[in-house]
């Protein structure tokens, strides 16, 4: 069966959408423990945002050069060794008796959630044909989204309810059962690229589509670094700035991740169709969204509202990222691409985490919204700049293919023997 006739693998893509729901969940778990872990461990809040930091800074480390030693491994195989060493770092918090032993367990959590998406970034490609990217890209990204809506919303209420330890014993939990779900639907994929006879292997690097990689991993890591300057301490300002109750914390973040779903669903309708259209609009939506925020700090109506919209137009951006990079890169680095759009979010959520963090006790907690605003504006700029230069130089080669294909065919007037066995070559008529 050619792979365009195969049915949709909706199975093997929900799976994979489960085992990210689990990833992002534990990643971000801390951001609604802030106030819990802190007091649990003897430690102040910005530290315990550093976590993220940390988990983020493993990733960016440890992902090239791991997805690089594991290139030829099969990939059923190793989402299963990474998901396995997961759920050991998450039972490794859980009984963390200090801020020290907790760094070490997120540093293990980063070194396998690294992995995993290197390798999971790029399977829901190798499982459909090209024209069905966008759509599988929006399955599996669901999983990042439910843990927004679900995973994290849930983990906040119950560590806020019977401590936070018992949410991370939790998702270790969660993983045992993804394992066997894991070995059961997931297909396994063939990822490695066949030379043609006489082709020579060349560096990623090299590849004509590497540049265009690149930039949507620099973007990546520009945008998602804006959103974390504020999102990472959004229970201090929920709590502290906006007036809400410690104990609605998890139901505001439920909300915010609710939106964040039909933002994800808004993606997969308009990945296909309008692309870039579709992130610009939801660029712009998140910066006029956080702007209102940052300045209605004191009317909890106000924010509610903007936290659903802000949650609708980022649940859909790394889906459309994504896809950009599935459909810009080769299949020769497809790979190396998802490797390196891993390490551009982890770098993006570190380095946007310990900004806020620097900037925490400098500036009034809602000015974290104007920095994150400017930051992404940052980043839509870049995009126009790069969007521009790319349709300039398509304009440039179609001119110059439709100016080939009007010359005549070039002959000498000076007449040549043809050689032997040779046909005289015929001039143009007209000539």
């Amino acid at each position: 069966m050619n792979q365009p006739d195969r049915p949709f693998p909706w199975l093997g893509l929900i799976t994979l959408a489960t085992a990210i729901f689990v990833c992002v969940t534990s990643e971000f778990l801390p951001t609604g423990l802030l106030p819990q872990i802190a007091a649990d461990l003897d430690v102040t809040e910005a530290q315990v945002g550093l976590l993220i930091t940390i988990f983020a800074g493993t990733v960016v480390v440890t992902t090239a050069p791991l997805a690089a030693l594991t290139r030829r491994f099969d990939r059923k195989h190793l989402v299963i060794v990474v998901l396995i060493l997961f759920a050991l770092a998450n039972v490794a918090a859980a009984l963390a008796p200090s801020y020290a032993w907790l760094v070490a367990a997120r540093v293990l959590g980063g070194v396998s959630h690294g992995l995993f998406w290197a390798v999971v970034g790029a399977y829901a490609g190798y499982l459909v044909p090209k024209h069905q990217i966008a759509r599988a890209v929006a399955v599996t990204s669901a999983g990042g989204t439910t843990a927004f809506v679900l995973g994290v919303p849930a983990g906040t209420a119950l560590g806020t309810a019977v401590g936070w330890r018992a949410s991370f014993f939790v998702i270790a939990g969660v993983v045992a059962v993804l394992l066997l779900m894991i070995v059961k639907f997931l297909p396994a994929v063939d990822h490695r690229q066949t030379l043609a006879t006489g082709e020579i292997a060349l560096p990623a690097r090299r590849d004509a589509t590497f540049p265009g990689v690149l930039f949507i991993c620099l973007l990546v890591l520009i945008v998602v670094g804006g959103q974390n300057i504020f999102y990472t301490y959004i229970a201090p300002f929920l709590i502290g700035s906006a007036g809400f109750a410690e104990e609605s914390v998890g139901a505001l973040l439920f909300v915010y991740g609710g939106a964040g779903a039909v933002g994800l669903v808004l993606a997969g309708v308009v990945g296909s169709r309008y692309p870039r259209g579709g992130l610009y609009v939801m660029l712009l939506v998140v910066i006029g969204a956080v702007l209102v925020i940052g300045s209605s700090a004191g009317i909890p109506v106000v924010v509610i509202v903007c936290l659903v919209i802000w949650g609708a137009a980022f649940g859909g951006i790394p889906a459309l990222l994504q896809t950009r990079l599935l459909h810009t890169a080769s299949p020769r680095v497809r790979d190396v691409g998802a490797a390196l759009l891993t390490t551009a979010f982890n770098i993006g959520i570190g380095g946007g985490a310990a900004i806020g963090g620097a900037l925490f006790d400098v500036i009034p907690v809602p000015s974290l919204a104007f920095v994150q605003a400017g930051v992404i504006a940052l980043g839509v700029v870049l995009l126009v700049v790069a969007d521009g230069r790319r349709a300039a130089a398509s304009r440039g080669a179609a001119a110059r293919e439709r100016e080939v294909e009007v010359l005549p065919e070039y002959t000498s007037e000076i007449p040549v023997p043809p050689q032997t066995g040779s046909i005289p070559r015929q001039r143009p008529s007209g000539r």
